[in-house]
Order: structure tokens, then sequence, then C-alpha cells
């Protein structure tokens, strides 16, 4: 009780940032943008420039986002995002989102040369074992976004990845650049039946034949949740799950984002802002 929590807020660029403070786990910052261009009908790309502090950000945590109103209404709650990309030697962050809500049509009308307020990073992030040598990623929609700094986490420690990125169609297969940089990107369509369960289940068995899947990794849909549970359960294959949720405070009082897991035979409440949004694979119920 009484614990700081978050910085006081400042201008990235325009004034001096507080030093690193590990003790504090957020930030509030004005981000200036970058850029923000559509990748396709229905998603952009948005690149801030980012302080030291939201720099610190691990794949699978997210920021909480001040989203301009999209008309003549109030947005009363910022919207969560997790990170796309993080780019250290140029100062900045990046998301991929989908415009799907009020909020994220608000966002979408920011051009370059605007300020967008966040605070971050929060929640639990994916990690890596240094053991795994080889490991499965699986997304689809805006999962993708959430899964491709995994890519980035893998190339620092020498980790293959195999990354099955599933979607309508080709015009929405994202992040393949991202996961091709370091492995074998596999992309999964509905508009060839390609995404079907029973043939990812096919390319996972594959995989775990071939000593390719040391650990899962999957966000974005629950029929492929519960795919790679029941694979990863039956082969005894370690994975992490990245809980996509609606949120309102997005840092743990509100306890709007409560979800139900099953740990240890029993079922157990647990908020995907504070205790995830990743979790132990095998404790995830699923949606």
């Amino acid at each position: 009780m009484g614990d700081v929590f978050a910085s006081a807020p400042f201008i990235v660029g325009k004034s001096e940032p507080p030093p690193i403070e590990t003790d504090i786990p957020a930030e509030e910052a004005l981000c200036p943008v970058i850029s923000h261009d559509w990748v396709n009908e229905e998603y952009k790309h948005l690149v801030v420039a980012a302080s030291p502090k939201a720099l610190t950000v691990r794949p699978g945590q997210f920021f909480n986002l001040l989203c301009p109103s999209p008309d003549a209404g109030e947005l009363w709650l910022r919207r969560p995002q997790s990170v796309y990309r993080i780019d250290d030697a140029g100062g900045r962050i990046e998301f991929l989102y989908k415009c799907v809500g009020r909020g994220t049509r608000g966002l979408a009308t920011l051009k370059a040369g605007d300020r967008l307020n966040i605070v971050g990073p929060l929640g639990v992030g994916f990690h890596l074992d240094p053991s795994w040598r080889n490991i499965v990623v699986l997304g689809r929609g805006v999962g993708l976004a959430t899964l491709a700094p995994i890519s980035q986490l893998a190339a620092g420690c020498g980790v293959g990845v195999t990354a099955i990125l599933s979607a309508r169609n080709r015009d929405f297969i994202m992040a393949d650049d991202l996961f091709g940089e370091v492995g074998t990107v596999v992309p999964v369509l509905d508009s060839d039946r390609s995404s079907d369960v029973e043939n990812v289940e096919r390319i996972l068995l594959g995989l775990i034949a071939a000593k390719r899947a040391d650990a899962f990794f999957t966000c974005g849909s629950n029929r492929l949740m519960q795919l790679m549970k029941r694979l990863a359960r039956q082969h005894g294959i370690p994975g992490q799950v990245a809980m996509e949720q609606v949120m309102a405070c997005g840092l743990g009082p509100c306890y709007v984002c409560v979800r139900t897991f099953e740990v240890n035979g029993r079922k157990e409440l647990r908020r995907v802002c504070i205790e995830g949004p990743v979790f132990d694979l095998q404790e995830a119920v699923g949606w």
C-alpha cells in the first residue's frame, strides 16, 4: 500500500526523462508520432518515439493508450495495445492494431507529428528458457501483432522459430517479415482451407516429430489455442498464451479484465492486465 506505480508524465523529446527506476513498473509519457500507415483495409501500423523506460518493454507486455475521440463524444477509457516491435537503436516502439471500435478509430486519426499519451510498460510478457533451441509460434488476427516481438527475443537468444500465421487470406498475413528474419514462416489461410484445425494439427505434429518444438506460443484464436494446448499436454511441451481481453484501468484495481484459469485442478480468477496478459498455456481455459 502506498507504493508508487507510475512516474510523473513527460514529453518525449521535449523534456529530460526521469531516471529509469526499477521499482516503478510503469510510466506516463507523451510520445511523438513518427509514422502511421494502413497495412491493409483493417489494420494500421503506428510508430512513436519512445522514452528509455518505454523501451524496456518485453514482448507480450502492453501499453494503455489515450486515444483521441473520433466524434463529438468523449472516450473515457484508454485502450490496451500490445507492443509490435521494439526499436532500441532508433528509440521507437511500434503498434499494429485493428480499427474495430471508437477507440481504435480515434487512434487511427493521429498523424505524424501528433503526440500520443501512453502508460506502460504493463503486464507480464513472454519468456524463453535457456534450454530451448526451437520454438513454435501460432497466431491469428491481432494475435500476430502480439506474437511478433518473440522474433526479436528469439534472435537475441539464438533460438530458431517456426511461425504458423493464420489469416482469412494473404492480405491479412502480418509480421511474416519479422519472423522470416529468424526462422520459418508457414502461412495457413481460410481462403484455401489450409487454416483448418486438422491441417494445423498435422503441421504441429510434424514439427514435434522433427524435434523443432521445444515450446509453444499462441495468441488470437481460441480454437488454435485449444489445439496447441492439447498437443502440448500430450507431448510434454511447455507453452505460453497471450490472452486478449477488454480492459478498463489496465492497472489492476477495476477487475474488469478477469478471466477463469484452471490451476492444479481448481478454477481460479486472474486479471489479464496484472497477472497476464501472458499465461501458462495449460492453465488457460479459453473463451
